[in-house]
């Protein structure tokens, strides 16, 4: 099955109205203040907004966005208190506001005080093509600069449980490297072959994994044709697990600003899902990058909730 787009998304969660805490680590951005608010009246959220307090209100009264039904959490340090407020149980979710990505991240990843689990925090990005219908999650694209073997194996779990909340089974992971190839000379393409191996030996139950794969073989059925190249995930990948993160950086971005497409992405490996993109994006961007986050946090069994709920340390 093809995996939910953002209509769907965005109407299960008008549907389910499940008003969701949500910790924002950043609230002076208009576009920010904008998205919570179009979510607070949606029903998806109730937004715990980090960061000076002031800074939020002038901004928000400059843009005649109201902050009713908003909790503002007066801090110096915007990412640690939104951070704080998930341990604390007031926030279900966490939402990357105007706080640079490396602030955010020492927050989730402090041994201490902040989200860590034990696993591979990794962002993963839906991305749909809209003038083909066609939708597929890439994963890391935005934490592990160069990920070994066994934080792949993390990031290749999460991508498959978000493919597998979104509809997909069994999901079709493709692992990308420049080649089909395996080669001494990319040394990335071993590690694609031997997630290949693990995933045939049964490490990753209901996922079928093929790699090394380029993108064009991963993403067009067409291309398939034409170089021979056969099996159930080419031209059809749910997931594009991407060999580092210049890799993954060039390529998504290269399609946010020439494709004609609809994208949002979550953080996933931490003990809630955290919504986290660009500093740069548009409102409909971070709105719809909740409705993914919603959507992992009210199924079973949440990517990145601890067992117990609890949050470990020292780890």
């Amino acid at each position: 099955m093809p995996l939910a787009g953002w209509e769907e998304l965005a109407a299960d969660a008008d549907r389910r109205r499940p008003l969701l805490p949500v910790a924002v680590a950043g609230g002076a951005d208009v576009t920010v203040l904008e998205a919570l608010r179009a979510a607070l009246d949606r029903g998806w959220v109730c937004p715990r907004v980090a960061g000076p307090e002031a800074d939020v209100r002038r901004l928000a009264g400059e843009h005649g966005v109201s902050l009713d039904g908003f909790t503002l959490v007066d801090a110096a340090d915007a990412a640690a208190a939104a951070v704080a407020e998930v341990r604390a149980g007031r926030a279900r979710l966490l939402m990357k506001g105007q706080v640079a990505t490396p602030a955010l991240m020492r927050a989730v990843l402090d041994a201490e005080a902040g989200l860590r689990r034990g696993r591979t925090v990794c962002q993963v990005v839906l991305m749909e093509i809209v003038p083909a219908g066609r939708r597929f999650l890439l994963a890391d694209t935005g934490v592990r600069p160069r990920p070994s073997l066994a934080e792949k194996e993390d990031i290749l779990r999460d991508a498959a449980d978000v493919a597998r909340r979104l509809g997909a089974g069994p999901v079709r992971v493709a692992v990308l490297s420049a080649t089909e190839s395996v080669s001494d000379a990319l040394p990335d393409t071993r590690d694609a072959a031997e997630l290949a191996r693990l995933a045939a030996a049964g490490r990753f139950p209901g996922c079928v994994v093929q790699g090394p794969l380029s993108f064009d073989l991963a993403y067009a059925a067409d291309a398939a044709t034409r170089k021979g190249v056969g099996g159930e995930v080419v031209g059809a990948a749910d997931v594009l697990l991407f060999p580092d993160l210049t890799a993954a950086n060039l390529t998504v971005k290269a399609i946010m600003y020439t494709a004609d497409c609809r994208f949002g992405g979550v953080l996933c490996g931490a003990a809630c899902p955290v919504v986290f993109m660009s500093r740069a994006d548009s409102t409909p961007t971070r709105l719809r990058s909740l409705s993914l986050a919603l959507r992992l946090a009210e199924s079973t069994g949440e990517p990145g909730a601890s067992a117990t709920g609890g949050f470990p340390s020292g780890r």
